[in-house]
């Protein structure tokens, strides 16, 4: 998984509390890392994808418009997108704590050790759900993630209401595939794993978790096999992806039964470093895709979709267009806060600005914007609970139209010198 600009340290075993965390974020934008814990029984490895030109090498693609045909294909029968194979053959039951498998605290005011890449496997009434959720480690055997009200919180909710535990398996050190395939939200009892055959034209090899029993791809370093208890916990604080603190909520206990590790010379665990480029990306990339289809479906041509990494890669967005009509700018607003809820501000441009230069956003609506006529303000609607300043998730979004009228004149054209 490494690329060839990386950082390789494994002869200094270095603290999992706030070194290793410091490591990742100075090398963020230029080397993957691979370091060794001094806690930790697997290698920590972490920027591999915080940049979208890694991301795109990984996936061995050329254009991110490639990556969002992927990611908007419909889930496939698990019988069809799957391989399986015997768990013996690959794995093997080990006797390490839950706490010694590559957790790390990465700011001061973390409320404890936590895997950031972490995936819960559940069963849902005809299939599975795989979704990434931060865990909080409290020992070797228990543990406490972050559930938000969505597929996974929907089991639980279901099993609780029947007064039975909630079998879970947690997957550590997959594959960054894997790791984007659980970050996409198909419809529930719609299989996440099953889109990765899109992503890697064959069947997806994989072994029963030994308890559970769910289906998970073949080379995860680590299964662990757990329940989701109906007490519940101090989770947080913790860094959320705009670089803020989330507040101490009362989550579901997850109580480990075992733990199986992948027979390999090294183990890996991916550290995602909160708030950093990989955190925005694998949040945010899914999302782009589902702006950049809704979009395309009001106006002529989608040329570029960004989550802005100052808005965390989540609550910022900007589009540009071609136009055939004066009201598609405000058509693109609005297909583009249907198809991301938490969306909170978009601009759409025209096709001469580019959406990855915050200067020339600026300049556009500098030049092209009129707050009578092109703004947008829904008020009071469903945001995002990552906004400090929205209200249980209660926002105010705003959407600006920064395109230039149909009949322009050249008083709207950017100057250009002849060979430029």
């Amino acid at each position: 998984m490494l690329t060839e600009e990386k950082y390789e340290d494994l002869s200094t075993p270095r603290e999992e509390a706030f070194e290793i965390p410091l490591k990742i974020k100075k090398e963020q934008g230029k080397r993957a890392i691979l370091l060794k814990g001094k806690k930790s029984a697997p290698l920590i490895v972490s920027n591999l994808f915080e940049t979208r030109d890694k991301l795109l090498r990984i996936l061995g693609l050329k254009k991110v418009e490639e990556l969002y045909e992927l990611v908007t294909k419909s889930t496939m029968k698990e019988d069809e997108a799957f391989s399986y194979e015997p768990l013996e053959d690959h794995y093997r039951r080990i006797d390490i704590g839950l706490d010694a498998l590559g957790a790390l605290k990465f700011y001061e005011k973390d409320g404890g050790f936590y895997y950031t890449s972490s995936i819960i496997v559940a069963k849902t009434p005809s299939s599975h759900n795989a979704s990434i959720h931060r865990i909080m480690v409290i020992d070797s055997k228990r543990a406490v993630a972050r559930i938000v009200p969505r597929h996974l919180y929907r089991v639980y909710e279901d099993r609780l209401n029947k007064g039975e535990n909630t079998p879970v398996t947690i997957l550590l050190g997959a594959h960054p595939i894997v790791e984007i395939a659980s970050s996409i939200s198909p419809p529930f009892d719609q299989y996440e794993f099953t889109l990765i055959p899109h992503f890697i034209g064959s069947k997806v090899p994989v072994v029963m978790s030994p308890v559970n029993q769910n289906p998970v791809p073949l080379g995860t370093y680590f299964i662990i096999e757990a329940e989701m208890t109906p007490e519940f916990v101090d989770e947080g604080p913790f860094v959320d992806i705009m670089g803020t603190y989330d507040r101490v909520r009362k989550q579901p206990l997850i109580v480990v039964k075992e733990i199986w590790a992948l027979n390999s010379e090294k183990w890996m665990t991916h550290a995602i470093l909160p708030g950093g480029g990989e955190h925005q990306l694998l949040m945010g990339i899914t999302r782009e895709a589902q702006i950049w289809k809704a979009v395309s479906s009001v106006v002529p041509r989608v040329h570029k979709v960004r989550l802005t990494p100052a808005g965390g890669g989540w609550l910022h967005a900007v589009v540009s267009i071609d136009k055939n009509h004066d009201g598609d700018g405000k058509n693109a607003i609005l297909a583009a806060f249907g198809a991301h809820p938490s969306l909170k501000h978009v601009v759409i441009v025209d096709q001469d600005v580019d959406p990855d230069d915050p200067y020339q956003v600026e300049w556009a609506i500098a030049t092209r914007f009129q707050a009578e006529d092109d703004l947008i303000v829904v008020k009071h609607a469903r945001g995002s609970t990552l906004d400090p300043s929205a209200q249980d998730g209660l926002t105010s979004k705003m959407g600006i139209d920064a395109t230039k009228p149909i009949s322009a004149s050249i008083i709207f054209e950017k100057a250009k010198i002849p060979g430029e």
